[in-house]
């Protein structure tokens, strides 16, 4: 029996999880920087977590939306 520190899902969501993971990400950087200046004031982490918070909200409906269409546009960009 193998046991797994995080849950094992199931392949069909993958698209789900990566859009959940990308946006997580990208908010968290985007709005570190955007709320960089006020480390000096020592309230960055509060208004980081917020801010971070309302822009995942934000992002990942789009990430989930987009990202088929962004997928078709760079497979139609490339080749083998």
């Amino acid at each position: 029996m193998t046991t797994h520190l995080v849950p094992r899902i199931s392949r069909k969501h993958e698209h789900f999880v990566f859009g959940v993971i990308q946006s997580g990400l990208t908010a968290g950087i985007a709005s570190g920087v955007a709320n960089g200046h006020l480390i000096k004031e020592g309230t960055f982490v509060l208004n980081w977590i917020g801010s971070w918070l309302t822009s995942w909200a934000v992002m990942v409906p789009v990430v989930l939306f987009a990202a088929p269409a962004i997928r078709r546009i760079v497979t139609s960009m490339t080749y083998d």
